[in-house]
């Protein structure tokens, strides 16, 4: 079977104009990435950004989920729709060999957001933040070329890290937009009614502290996902190693103004980041190995994903085989013994 062919240079150009005003995160870290990296990386985030437009601006999101899903089938299948980033999206899928099941938790996280969820507890949330930002986290690592269990459960963890990040820094602009994400049973255990928290929302000393509870939870696992900056080739890992900081340095603003994100939003500035990369520099060589760590509940299907989906390498099958016939011929060699 040939080998799919990369992304037409086009159909990337054209990704990379929708993404370029309104994640300059990606664009310090895509940076970053060498050349065979960031055109596929730019195709995949240019999809995730439209499908996220989708529900989040659209004025149907029903609607929008089944041309989603329609979208993502069509790109499967080898007909992508005649767009620049489903064609690019699609030839990414099939040069990468992306499992659909991964595009479409993302999809199902969208949804989610459509519905305008709330999340009883830390868990269910991780549950979200696997959808829509685990699930891009393994995308990333396979285009990076990570087969690994291992190093495919870091690149999840820090996904959810960043996604965590998110929730966070913008708890006052979700309220004002009648969103909440963080869990009612911090809620209930600060003896507050969340309806009265997003008909005025304030940076209470227990809504800081929800806040402040949700960064420890991101920091623990952006140090698991810098743990698997080993997986990653060397090319790779200062890119990587480069959002998780600039990520991590969003908290880190958030912290530094009391863990009040909704009085201002917490922001990196240019300078920053650049300062934030060159560290990256430094993580690129500081890790030998990958954490052997257990995936996270939410993220453990995602990696099963991959798992099932990939073809056992030729050498293992065909040991798989020699012994399925020694076994046989045994078996054979004992029906001919005399009872």
């Amino acid at each position: 079977m040939p080998k799919p062919s990369a992304a037409d240079e086009a159909d990337i150009a054209a990704c990379r104009a929708l993404l370029c005003s309104g994640s300059r995160s990606f664009f310090a870290a895509a940076k970053l990435l060498p050349a065979r990296i960031s055109g596929p990386a730019t195709a995949l985030y240019a999809f995730c950004r439209e499908a996220d437009d989708a529900i989040d601006l659209g004025e149907d999101p029903r609607a929008a989920l089944q041309l989603l899903h329609a979208r993502l089938d069509a790109a499967y299948a080898g007909a992508p729709a005649n767009h620049a980033v489903d064609r690019a999206f699609a030839a990414t899928a099939a040069q990468f060999r992306i499992p659909k099941a991964l595009p479409e938790a993302l999809i199902e996280g969208l949804a989610w957001d459509a519905e305008g969820r709330r999340y009883e507890s830390l868990a269910e949330l991780m549950d979200y933040a696997a959808r829509v930002a685990g699930a891009v986290g393994v995308m990333m690592a396979l285009i990076m070329g990570v087969k690994g269990q291992a190093g495919l459960a870091r690149a999840a963890d820090l996904g959810v890290a960043m996604q965590l990040t998110n929730i966070a820094r913008d708890v006052g602009e979700d309220a004002a937009a009648g969103r909440l994400f963080l869990p009612l049973d911090w809620f209930r255990e600060a003896g507050l009614d969340p309806e009265a928290f997003l008909s005025a929302p304030a940076a209470t000393p227990a809504i800081t502290g929800m806040v402040r509870r949700l960064l420890a939870e991101a920091a623990v696992l952006y140090r698991r996902g810098q743990a698997g900056l080993a997986a990653l080739p060397l090319d790779c890992r200062t890119g990587i190693a480069a959002a998780g900081r600039i990520y991590a340095a969003i908290g880190g603003k958030v912290a530094a103004a009391g863990y009040d994100s909704i009085t201002a939003r917490a922001r990196v500035k240019g300078r920053e980041k650049m300062r934030l990369a060159l560290r990256a520099l430094g993580d690129a060589l500081a890790f030998s190995g990958v954490s052997e760590e257990a995936a996270l509940p939410a993220n453990a299907f995602l990696i099963n994903a991959v798992a099932f989906e990939t073809p056992e390498p030729a050498g293992v099958v065909r040991l798989l085989v020699m012994f399925e016939r020694l076994e046989r011929s045994q078996r054979e060699a004992s029906s001919q013994l005399p009872a």
